[in-house]
């Protein structure tokens, strides 16, 4: 069991960001599904399944949220049914790996994490304000990853709109086509059973386009969330021995200009992005983006 465990341990260590994501999500299904079947073979009341899972899933109702605030977090990594974490896997793998090239591994956890929490508190105001769901704030609850998977998605497409992804019986599709359906699909949907959750997918939407906006006017509103992550990364980092390096500093003027100088370099990329896709770059110039997202 100990090397079960410490295999694990070091699995997820190694893993990138992305699949640190999925992993927390299966590894949460998973958990869930075991406790349910537990409860059911010894004949446990399902009342305590329910509870223990409604004290993860984010309710609509803020009187319960303040008794349980962590639930804005938990929610995004919560899934009941087997073909919505399926789904929302594949959707998370697929446009992950493409942001995850782009702007690196500390930006794509912001962006999940913040979008889900965008989409999460933006499902509460409407749940809180709209007199269509006056009837049912006290007994809607969300759950799933849906929220910050559509954050990447569109952050992905604002990004490098013309970027091609192959669909099975259609072909390349460039992801701009594709963030404009999501968004459509669920606005269509407002109207259903499940108009809680497409509510919470356009939250997300909104933070992962302003994001990326943001970014490209080298404005990174996600800034504060990557300093506690950078916070959590050193305090469970094992402290390296010190070392004792000589090196001639770089004067005040000398390092601005050089901050000046990759800023204008990454910015003039973004900007050829822009107008013309990835593809339109140079060796060298992807070499550059691909350095500078991983800093």
């Amino acid at each position: 069991m100990n090397t079960l465990i410490y295999d694990i341990k070091r699995f997820f260590k190694n893993a990138n960001a992305l699949n640190r994501l999925i992993i927390i999500n299966v590894a949460v299904y998973v958990g869930i599904q075991i406790l349910n079947s537990l409860f059911h073979l010894f004949l446990v009341s399902p009342n305590y399944y329910t509870a223990i899972v409604q004290h993860l899933m984010v309710p609509a109702d803020i009187g319960k949220l303040i008794l349980q605030p962590w639930s804005l977090f938990t929610y995004m990594f919560l899934h009941e049914e087997f073909f919505h974490i399926l789904f929302n896997m594949l959707w998370l793998w697929v446009f992950g790996q493409i942001f995850l090239y782009y702007k690196g591994g500390k930006s794509l956890i912001t962006v999940y994490v913040l979008g889900g929490l965008s989409g999460g508190i933006l499902y509460i105001i409407a749940y809180n304000v709209l007199p269509l769901f006056a009837s049912s704030v006290h007994v809607s609850y969300a759950l799933g990853a849906s929220a910050g998977i559509l954050a990447i998605v569109i952050a992905t497409a604002t990004l490098v709109p013309n970027y091609n992804i192959n669909l099975i019986l259609i072909g390349p599709v460039p992801l701009k086509y594709i963030a404009i359906f999501s968004v459509a699909s669920d606005l269509i949907s407002l109207h259903s059973d499940n108009a809680g959750g497409h509510i919470a997918h356009i939250g997300g939407a909104i933070f992962g386009f302003l994001y990326i906006k943001q970014m490209q006017k080298g404005n990174n509103f996600g800034k504060w969330f990557e300093n506690i992550l950078d916070g959590l990364k050193s305090f469970f980092k094992p402290k390296p021995k010190i070392r004792v390096a000589h090196k001639r500093p770089l004067t005040d003027e000398q390092y601005a200009e050089k901050k000046k100088a990759n800023q204008d370099q990454i910015d003039r990329i973004l900007e050829k992005i822009a107008k013309s896709g990835y593809d339109s770059l140079s060796k060298a110039e992807k070499e550059t983006l691909f350095k500078a997202s991983n800093k």
